[in-house]
């Protein structure tokens, strides 16, 4: 099997899991939904476990991939913030809270990963992108910048928590986009949010 069909194979398994969550999902339901015997899927993965631990490490990287684009992409630091919330909305408006839930509770490993993926890469970006906010003028110096960056990746989680925001109640985009606006002016200076009052196309009176 290639390269190529073990992406499909992960992709296909990913669009099941946010459908309906980890737990749901067998491996004969990806088997099906791919076209393939099941042993084939067994030859390269031992289990489902193994599969999602493959699926959360590839996402980990296109989304490394995807922010350090953003980051090279962006004229100054608000408009980092504008591209990586249009990014986000791509991604949370598919994800399942389910997902989040089944991933914390039956696979360890690949959450342990997640976990790190956050507090390693994450939380350092984002108390780079504070700090150049800061020096540019459009971030208030006066923040805690390793507090503000824990606070906000931590955030992202707890959008997905359905004891505090229930699924048939809030839509998870609406939540996340809720969540990272707050943050967003909560951390600017007056000449950050005309700035950003600008990409956001608002009439600033």
């Amino acid at each position: 099997m290639s390269n190529g069909q073990i992406d499909r194979l992960i992709q296909g398994a990913e669009d099941l899991f946010l459908q309906a969550g980890i737990k749901s999902v067998t491996m004969d339901d990806i088997a099906k939904h791919l076209g393939m015997s099941k042993k084939t899927i067994y030859h390269f993965f031992s289990d489902k476990n193994d599969l999602v631990i493959a699926l959360v490490n590839k996402s980990i990287k296109d989304d490394q991939c995807q922010i350090v684009n953003i980051i090279n992409d962006s004229a100054n630091v608000i408009e980092e913030m504008i591209n990586m919330m249009k990014a986000s909305q791509e991604i949370f408006s598919r994800i399942n809270p389910i997902v989040i839930h089944d991933l914390q509770k039956y696979h360890p490993e690949a959450w342990g990963m997640f976990q790190n993926f956050k507090a390693e890469f994450l939380v350092k970006t984002l108390e780079e992108l504070l700090t150049k906010g800061i020096a540019q003028g459009f971030i208030r110096p006066e923040i805690d910048v390793k507090i503000l960056a824990k606070m906000r990746v931590n955030q992202v989680e707890m959008g997905f928590n359905q004891q505090i925001f229930p699924i048939g109640q809030f839509s998870t985009w609406k939540v996340q986009y809720q969540l990272l606006e707050h943050f967003n002016y909560g951390i600017c200076t007056i000449k950050g949010h005309k700035l950003l009052n600008q990409y956001n196309n608002i009439n600033n009176n």
